[in-house]
C-alpha cells in the first residue's frame, strides 16, 4: 500500500510527528481477524491506537484509510492516509491526528476547563449527593449551581472527570478525555449562556463577549 504524503496535499497537522512523552506506552493494535482466520482489509477496519500513562488509558480506533507509521526504528509515529487529494481523507488526517495527540496529553497530564460564573449571587459548589438527578454510578459527585434560577440546578459529574470549585465562582474540571471534559463544561455552560447586555453568564475558559448597548426608544 503506498501512503501519499506529498507536499500539495498533505494535512499541516496531519503530517507532524506524534509527541509521546517517556511515561506514555503508545501501542498499535491491528484489526482483528475475520471468520476466514484472515487480518480484516483496511477498507473494512482501521487499526486500534492504545495509549497508557500515570492518569490512565485510552483506545482510539483509526479510519481504514489512516495508517501510524515510525519512519526511522526510533522515530516517533507519524499520521498518514492513503490518498490525500482525498477530500474526506484529508480532512480526517489532521482529526486523527489532533485525537491521538489528545489521548497522549491526556494519560500524561490531563485536560482542564476553568468555568467563571459571573453575575450577582451566583455561585457552584460539588456535592456527594442530589435532590434532583440519580447517581449514575457509584461515588458519583454533583455541582450545584445557584445561577438565579428558583430551583436547585443539579448536575451529575461524567465517569472520569474530577471537579472542584476553588472559588465560589470557579469551577475547576479535569480528566483525561479532552472531549468528556470539554462536553462536561459546555453542559454547564447551557444553563447561564454569557449575554451581551449586562455581560453575565458562565464563561468556559478564556472566553469572552462584547457587550452591546442597549437601544433607546
Amino acid at each position: 500500500m503506498n501512503l501519499d504524503t506529498s507536499n500539495s496535499c498533505q494535512s499541516k497537522i496531519g503530517r507532524a510527528p506524534l509527541s509521546i512523552p517517556p511515561e506514555v506506552q503508545f501501542e498499535i493494535a491491528l484489526p482483528p481477524k475475520n471468520k476466514a482466520g484472515k487480518v480484516s482489509s483496511r477498507e473494512e477496519e482501521g487499526a486500534t491506537v492504545h495509549v497508557k500513562g500515570p492518569l490512565g488509558e485510552m483506545s482510539y480506533t483509526v479510519p481504514p484509510f489512516v495508517e501510524i507509521v515510525r519512519e526511522t526504528p526510533d522515530g516517533p509515529p507519524v499520521v498518514k492516509v492513503l490518498d490525500p487529494e482525498v477530500r474526506k481523507q484529508r480532512e480526517m488526517w489532521g482529526t486523527v491526528r489532533a485525537y491521538l495527540q489528545n489521548h497522549i496529553l491526556g494519560v500524561s497530564e490531563g485536560h482542564t476547563a476553568i468555568l467563571r460564573l459571573v453575575g450577582v449571587g451566583y455561585r457552584a459548589t460539588i456535592e456527594k449527593t442530589a435532590t434532583t438527578v440519580q447517581s449514575e454510578y457509584e461515588g458519583q459527585q454533583f455541582v450545584n449551581l445557584k445561577v438565579g434560577y428558583s430551583h436547585p440546578v443539579e448536575l451529575g459529574i461524567p465517569k472520569g472527570v474530577k471537579a472542584s470549585t476553588p472559588q465560589p465562582t470557579r469551577i475547576l474540571l479535569e480528566g483525561a478525555e479532552k472531549e468528556v471534559v470539554m462536553s462536561f463544561a459546555a453542559k454547564i455552560r447551557s444553563w447561564r449562556v454569557p449575554e451581551p447586555y449586562k455581560g453575565k453568564g458562565i464563561f468556559v475558559n478564556d472566553e469572552t463577549i462584547k457587550l452591546k448597548s442597549k437601544k433607546i426608544k
